[in-house]
């Protein structure tokens, strides 16, 4: 299973030894990870050290690393040369793919948000059952913005008529800024392991956007962050911890339904970087989005584990 590795704590020093990283405070080793069980690093502590062999054994097995800022939202991400055996093929594909196709394929995954939306957003209480109907409205390239539509009545019933999403914002939107920040590591994962460029998105095109597909790609996911996120403020836990981090960084192995079956998270977003790169060598829209998981998965999502009886 890969595991999202987070470096949080200051003065921390990353090497690697044997096929492990390892991680060390002073000259002592406080933890390490076999590097074929990572699946992304996310680090946004002060004075940590790296030594080179690290960034280089990751990228030999298409590991990114996220680094991010204060607001715990990604400022860079290390992408590596090498990939798929297929790359250029799969990368000339994808900015040669023609408009229509584009539109086609933004038009499922708005559609597939949308439905998740709704799911989460019926599994916390709230009235969810008009995103269905919503979804089916969506047409190619989402002319009508009902993504936007969506997202209105969605915050303001999820998380309350006061609440405004702000990437630069603390509280919840900080946790969501985390949450997101997960997702975009292991999209980008799946991404370079696919032989696709993470740069050309199907609907952002922000020219300071690196990693413009993951941020594509991550919509039908997002509203499952958000659903943990619930789940801490009802704890009261507002602020970007140490067991907030832990909880958010599971949603990697939640598990998801899709036509081709159940698989973790993390596993299921490879499945459907790779229907978008045959989508685009193809010309035809096949994607294998995520289902969403029934209302009570949905409600345990980022829960407090019951201790054992």
């Amino acid at each position: 299973m890969d595991r999202v590795v987070d470096i949080s704590t200051d003065g921390l020093h990353l090497a690697v030894h044997r096929g492990f990283l390892t991680v060390s405070a002073g000259h002592e080793e406080k933890g390490r990870i076999a590097l074929d069980d990572i699946g992304a690093v996310i680090a946004h502590a002060h004075g940590l050290t790296w030594s080179n062999s690290v960034f280089v054994k990751l990228a030999e097995r298409n590991v990114p690393v996220v680094i991010c800022a204060q607001n715990h939202a990604p400022i860079t991400c290390l992408w590596p040369l090498a990939g798929h055996h297929l790359q250029g093929a799969r990368m000339r594909a994808q900015a040669a793919a023609p408009k229509p196709l584009t539109k086609q394929l933004w038009q499922k995954i708005v559609a597939g948000k949308i439905l998740m939306q709704g799911a989460v957003l019926s599994a916390s209480g709230g009235e969810g059952a008009g995103f269905a109907m919503l979804a089916r409205k969506v047409r190619s390239g989402d002319p009508d913005n009902l993504e936007a539509q969506a997202a209105r009545r969605y915050w303001s019933a999820l998380m309350g008529a006061g609440f405004r999403r702000d990437a630069d914002g603390d509280g919840p939107n900080a946790l969501l800024n985390y949450g997101y920040t997960v997702l975009r590591a292991v999209l980008s994962r799946a991404i370079c392991a696919a032989g696709l460029h993470p740069t050309l998105g199907i609907f952002h095109s922000n020219r300071a956007n690196a990693f413009a597909l993951a941020d594509d790609l991550m919509e039908p996911y997002r509203p499952l962050i958000d659903r943990v996120v619930l789940s801490l403020m009802a704890e009261d836990i507002r602020d970007v911890t140490s067991e907030a981090k832990a909880r958010l960084v599971k949603i990697a192995d939640l598990d998801l339904d899709t036509s081709a079956g159940t698989s973790p998270l993390s596993v299921q977003a490879s499945r459907l970087v790779h229907s978008v790169a045959t989508s685009f060598e193809t010309g035809i829209v096949a994607l294998d989005l995520p289902r969403p998981p029934d209302p009570l998965a949905l409600a345990a999502l980022g829960r407090r584990a019951e201790a054992p009886a």
